[in-house]
């Protein structure tokens, strides 16, 4: 039987790093802060949907939570002079305060800029789901939406896989694109993975994308190669 792991958790500490970066002793105090974590993330995502939004990432130290957004419209997230990360960091407050006997700390935000949004998997899914709920028929928004990925210099290979009502059918079905090469096995293999759901009428489709960015060597062999 194959078992099927997260492409993300699967590279942990090989060619990726923790997404929450912090340290605790106390097993009650680790509990908290996964809660506190969790609370921001799914506020952020409701928060931040249709903003492009790639990764959120936290680091605590013994005074402050650091949010880091990265984003590839960072300026629809920070607005205008500031205003819009400036109410974000207080919303982001009062959820916190909202966990049950978590730590009272300050939230510093900040907001980073994506470049070639095309190879991250997150917006590609984003791309997919705002397609469906326009309405417009799924092959064609599957294959504009890969034509859109494979012109990417950065990508080598891409694959979508699409599962509910698909055209307001009766019986749920699953629907996969695929173009180029997606070594999930390969650890050094730089895989951006993402899920997102589309909201429909008839009920949500879910959406899956996997995206290849050609493989990561250590700084050595880098080196070695830039050399040769």
């Amino acid at each position: 039987m194959t078992h099927v792991v997260h492409p993300y958790a699967h590279r942990l500490g090989i060619i990726r790093d923790w997404k929450s970066r912090w340290f605790s002793k106390s097993p009650a105090k680790y509990r908290e802060n996964v809660m506190v974590d969790s609370a921001i993330r799914r506020f952020l995502k409701k928060r931040l949907r249709g903003n492009y939004v790639t990764s959120v990432e936290i680091e605590r130290n013994e005074k402050a939570i650091h949010v880091i957004i990265k984003t590839s419209r960072p300026g629809l997230v920070i607005g205008r002079g500031g205003e819009g990360s400036t109410k974000l960091t207080k919303e982001i407050e009062r959820i916190i305060m909202k966990v049950p006997k978590a730590e009272r700390k300050a939230v510093r935000l900040d907001i980073e800029e994506v470049r070639s949004p095309e190879a991250q998997a997150a917006v590609v899914a984003y791309m997919v789901a705002e397609g469906l709920e326009k309405r417009q028929t799924f092959r064609r928004v599957l294959k504009q939406t890969v034509e859109k990925v494979m012109a990417n210099r950065d990508v080598q290979g891409v694959r979508i896989c699409i599962a509910g009502r698909l055209g307001g059918a009766e019986m749920s079905r699953t629907e996969e694109i695929k173009r180029g090469r997606v070594p999930l096995q390969t650890l050094r293999a730089d895989i951006d993975y993402a899920r997102e759901i589309a909201y429909l009428p008839y009920g949500v489709i879910g959406v899956k994308v996997w995206i290849y960015r050609g493989e990561i060597f250590n700084k050595q062999e880098n080196k070695k190669q830039k050399a040769a």
